[in-house]
């Protein structure tokens, strides 16, 4: 479920990107929509909110949790028809600091690539495209600093749902609003042995530009 805090993020964001399109004009809108519509490929950039969930549970209770951040995104989609879409989207490793009841004790980094199928809503007014998605992540952490005799996975591999609306900017450029949801899950071990396991989960809130050609 998406916090109150992701939600007010989100309908934020939401509202920046029905202003810009709704200020532009219809004329331009509908041209670049047109424009845009011959074009199979379209690549964003993103800056996106990462909020981790911080479920799961251990025995002793380690209480574990990762450090919310900003980060950048790209990602590639192609559109199979004017509807359908696979998006993959990509970043670079992430640093995140690793706690046990709200003290850190280390650290790892992650790099979840994703690849979604999307459904773009399209023949709304000013060329609004509003869309929504289900697919893969497959995360790989590294570079684990974690206290002696503490371990955990070497990567996850999980689902990821999105939503999210493209407006037409300019010409064959959107303003794009994203929001995933993205399950990963890892086994923790102490001296080898399974203890428990820890969720991020996290939801990602993302803005940005697009480029269709």
């Amino acid at each position: 479920m998406i916090q109150a805090s992701n939600t007010k993020r989100l309908a934020t964001a939401l509202a920046m990107a029905l202003t810009l399109g709704l200020g532009a004009s219809s004329t331009w809108a509908q041209s670049a929509s047109s424009e845009q519509a011959d074009g199979n490929w379209l690549v964003r950039v993103r800056a996106v909110h990462l909020d981790s969930a911080n479920k799961g549970s251990t025995t002793p209770d380690l209480g574990l949790s990762m450090n919310d951040k900003w980060l950048p995104e790209v990602d590639f989609s192609y559109f199979f028809t004017p509807n359908w879409a696979a998006e993959l989207i990509l970043t670079v490793p992430q640093k995140q600091k690793l706690y046990a009841n709200g003290t850190q004790i280390g650290s790892f980094k992650h790099l979840p690539p994703v690849l979604t199928l999307q459904y773009h809503v399209t023949g709304l007014p000013y060329g609004i495209k509003p869309y929504v998605g289900a697919g893969v992540n497959y995360t790989r952490f590294s570079d684990r600093e974690l206290p002696a005799g503490v371990s955990m996975d070497n990567d996850s591999l999980g689902g990821a749902l999105q939503a999210g609306v493209d407006v037409p900017i300019g010409k064959n450029l959107y303003f794009n609003v994203d929001v995933k949801k993205v399950y990963i899950k890892t086994d923790v071990k102490l001296a080898g042995e399974k203890i428990g396991s820890f969720k991020a989960d996290p939801v990602l809130v993302g803005v940005g530009l697009g480029w269709r050609f």
